[in-house]
């Protein structure tokens, strides 16, 4: 049964109107709801979380960039600000996680090479993981579970990505030639593979950006979901605008305060993202598609665009925050892991995940204060408003007796997201809870819901709730 059907059957998104995108969502008033602290199980705060500025990879020279750094500088970076945000002693740090997806090979466990350089001692360990979007969702979640079980009690965990410097490597042919002439064995040997030697050898291997189990890009992938779902044109830019436009009006006002400062060696100091830039409707909709040419609806305006940045968190069992004097954010709560098709549903994660955190905690959409859902591309997103507020998609595909409704727009994605913000591949998960966090400390919330796609047809669910003033 394939995803073309959507489009007779799936209910239409309410429009995004210009006049209302910027209307700043009121105050959520406070209500008494249950903790969703569990018995006998350790609870795990935020105590705070910091990330570097994000910045377009490839940041033209007329900008401070990180073009010229490492993935392990820039994860530095996030954790040498966390020290400082939070004072934390180095030695008090039982393990430090980090998630990253396109790997620098010279630094293939970036987190411990990182953590050293930021002056953490060679006592802690430290490891890299690798989910595609939501590697920092896995390095989080890691952190959870190794307090929970009583194996730690303070974590940090983050995520890196420098897209402005990928591996680029020989193509197979000439990487199995170099290996077999630095075993070969005599000039002769060396002269006959030299002769197999052929110009072609030379193409180079950049890192896929397809989905290895389809040969599809993500941004296809999106343009076919948007399709199926009926979601057009400008449906999405609408709503691309009103990230960026909502992205400015936070930071204008002092609101993404997990943004450190960088002091990019040999160069100025970074201070804020640099990708969000509100445009307007007339000079989006002159853009041609970027994936299915001439008719396809995803364009540059309204997907997310490459990203340099890095980010970190620190966790630590409740009782050790207290004891330390720290007032921590949040807690983290129950989080949920999903998969599905990886052909037509690879960008449906938050669809199938939501419904089931929100079961794992014995909450409804209604308690839900603060949505920050990862943005891979604005069709994306509104395939899955659409899917979540279909009765139908829910019987057919995901065996369910009913929606789990539709996130309500005035509670969703306030400060921006990734279509403004930016994503670094690695790094995305913990903004996305810290702005939760965050939110709901400023608009006087309880739980926050982040959810995220990945590659793969993967995605990831958590529920956060605020910790008490």
């Amino acid at each position: 049964m394939g995803p073309q059907i959507f489009l007779f059957c799936l209910p239409a998104i309410r429009p995004l109107s210009c006049s209302s995108q910027l209307r700043a969502a009121p105050a959520v008033q406070t209500k008494t709801k249950k903790t969703l602290a569990k018995p006998n199980i350790r609870n795990v705060v935020v105590v705070d979380g910091v990330r570097t500025p994000f910045l377009l990879s490839g940041t033209s020279f007329s900008f401070p960039r990180y073009k010229d750094l490492m993935p392990h500088d820039l994860a530095r970076a996030a954790l040498t600000g966390l020290l400082h945000r939070t004072s934390v002693p180095k030695e008090v740090v039982d393990y430090i996680i980090f998630g990253t997806v396109i790997q620098e090979v010279k630094t293939s466990n970036v987190a411990r090479e990182a953590a050293l350089g930021a002056g953490f001692s060679d006592k802690t360990p430290a490891h890299t993981v690798t989910m595609a979007c939501i590697s920092a969702n896995q390095a989080m979640t890691t952190g959870v579970g190794l307090i929970a079980s009583g194996q730690c009690d303070v974590i940090v965990a983050g995520g890196v990505e420098l897209m402005s410097d990928v591996p680029i490597r020989h193509s197979r042919k000439m990487r199995k030639l170099m290996l077999d002439l630095n075993k070969a064995k005599s000039m002769g040997q060396r002269l006959s593979l030299i002769s197999k030697f052929r110009f072609n050898f030379l193409a180079p291997e950049l890192p896929a950006v397809s989905e290895f189990s389809t040969s599809e890009t993500m941004g296809h992938s999106a343009d076919r979901l948007a399709a199926a779902f009926a979601v057009s044109r400008l449906e999405q830019d609408e709503y691309a605008l009103r990230s960026h436009s909502l992205a400015k009006k936070a930071q204008d006002e002092g609101l993404l305060s997990d943004v450190v400062p960088f002091k990019v060696p040999g160069k100025d100091t970074v201070t804020k993202d640099n990708g969000i830039r509100p445009s307007s409707l007339e000079q989006m909709a002159k853009l041609k598609p970027a994936f299915i040419k001439p008719y396809g609806t995803v364009t540059a305006a309204n997907s997310s665009f490459l990203t340099d940045g890095a980010s970190a968190m620190l966790i630590m069992a409740e009782e050790k925050a207290l004891a330390m004097g720290y007032k921590p954010k949040a807690y983290l709560r129950d989080f949920m892991y999903v998969s599905q098709d990886p052909k037509d549903q690879l960008l449906l994660g938050p669809t199938y995940a939501t419904p089931k955190v929100l079961e794992k905690a014995g909450l409804t959409m209604n308690d839900i204060d603060a949505f920050e859902f990862h943005e891979a591309f604005s069709g994306q997103i509104l395939a899955n408003f659409k899917a979540m507020d279909s009765d139908w998609f829910a019987e057919n595909y995901m065996g369910r007796k009913t929606k789990v409704g539709l996130p309500p727009l005035e509670k969703f994605n306030n400060w921006g997201g990734s279509l403004s913000l930016g994503h670094p591949f690695g790094a995305t998960g913990c903004r996305l809870v810290m702005a939760a966090a965050n939110r709901l400390r400023k608009e006087g919330g309880q739980y926050g819901l982040v959810a995220a796609c990945a590659a793969g047809g993967q995605g990831h669910a958590m529920i956060v709730e605020a910790y008490p003033k």
